[in-house]
């Protein structure tokens, strides 16, 4: 849950490349993995709140309902 938007970004912005690659017959390597890694570090900083509440809300309810994963 936490790793699909970004995932997802990269993904997308990678199939775009890649059709622009194969429309434009340019086979070079790093035109798809720069595009990608800026994707990757965008998302990251847009998704990044997000994915920070949802593992600390997460976190806290595994350390609040301790007691009771142990009976």
């Amino acid at each position: 849950m936490l790793s699909l938007p970004v995932l997802g970004l990269g993904m997308a912005v990678g199939l775009v490349i890649s059709i622009f690659q194969s429309v434009t017959q340019i086979q070079e390597m790093t035109l798809t993995f720069v595009p990608k890694i800026v994707a990757v570090l965008v998302g990251m900083l847009f998704f990044g709140p997000w994915m920070l509440a949802k593992m600390l809300a997460y976190t806290e309810g595994i350390l609040t309902n301790f007691p009771q994963y142990i009976r």
